[in-house]
């Protein structure tokens, strides 16, 4: 079990998720000073001796890396770019870790899978990533898992949305204004997951006496992306007709999209940890909590 004294660090604080991960700590009564938020401005998880300076100095006992390359089709041309920060930076922290005894959590993503299979993917189920972003994503897990076997959590997770940034969600809604029909993909199944909520599964995972090893934690339930900007457009009171099923074929992108990626939560539920709500509810909950940050300026 973490000390309630414990140090944290997170990394991409700036981010979707590693905002909502502060306040989730702040909430939780972590102070200041006992809390290192760092954006990517402020670390560069690629270089070793930033990544040692801040272990030595702060001496974190708790790590969440959220810092990420995130954006897929861009990986495609630029693979060596995403793979510093995707593989390398979580190398150098997994070492940092394993040498002064801090736990790490190193936020992964479906696209570690092809998307072929017809049934949540468990934990140990074989990678096989189709694109730079997730060749990247598993290359990190891949490190955390050799250089911190006794302090490294790998979390994936898929289809993060949040108040902060952009992202599915969002660009749905500014949609839902700017066009009378749009047509969004039905082919590709997943589970959507509420930022803060995974922030709030991260934390609990942090804290909890887990063993170190892969889990997933997505939100519960799953759907396509049609189901997800219809379920949008009732949140904005918008009719859900508006929009019309298609198929991936119809918007080529550079990297291939998984076509089934929903996560099975196995081992997160083996190790007492509770699960995510509903993709639905959560949805509900997002607009409920912050319904301006999710509508077009």
């Amino acid at each position: 079990m973490i000390s309630p004294d414990a140090r944290w660090l997170v990394t991409g604080a700036r981010g979707q998720l590693g905002t909502d991960l502060c306040a989730v700590l702040a909430g939780a009564g972590v102070g200041s000073d006992r809390l290192l938020a760092l954006g990517a401005d402020q670390l560069d998880i690629t270089s070793s001796a930033a990544v040692q300076a801040v272990f030595a100095d702060f001496g974190p006992q708790l790590v969440v890396n959220a810092a990420a390359y995130t954006a897929v089709d861009q990986a495609e041309a630029e693979e060596e770019r995403a793979y510093a920060v995707n593989a390398t930076g979580p190398a150098l922290l997994a070492a940092a870790a394993a040498r002064t005894g801090a736990r790490l959590l190193q936020v992964s993503t479906d696209y570690v899978f092809a998307g072929d299979a017809d049934q949540p993917y468990p934990e140990q189920a074989q990678p096989a990533p189709r694109s730079a972003y997730g060749r990247t994503k598993l290359a990190g897990e891949l490190a955390v898992r050799e250089l911190a076997p006794e302090h490294g959590y790998v979390v994936r997770t898929a289809w993060v949305y949040g108040a902060t940034g952009t992202n599915f969600v969002k660009t749905m809604a500014r949609l839902e204004r700017d066009r009378e029909f749009l047509e969004v993909v039905d082919d590709q199944r997943g589970s959507p997951t509420w930022s803060a909520d995974l922030a709030r599964g991260l934390v609990q995972l942090a804290g909890s006496d887990a063993a170190p090893g892969t889990y997933h934690c997505t939100g519960a339930g799953e759907t396509s992306w049609w189901g997800l900007a219809r379920a949008v457009f009732e949140e904005l009171g918008a009719d859900p007709e508006r929009v019309r099923p298609t198929s991936t074929g119809k918007f080529p992108r550079p990297a291939p999209r998984p076509a089934y990626s929903v996560l099975s939560d196995a081992a997160w539920r083996a190790a007492g940890l509770r699960p995510l709500p509903h993709w639905r509810a959560a949805l509900r909950q997002a607009f409920a909590e912050d319904r301006a940050a999710y509508l077009p300026d």
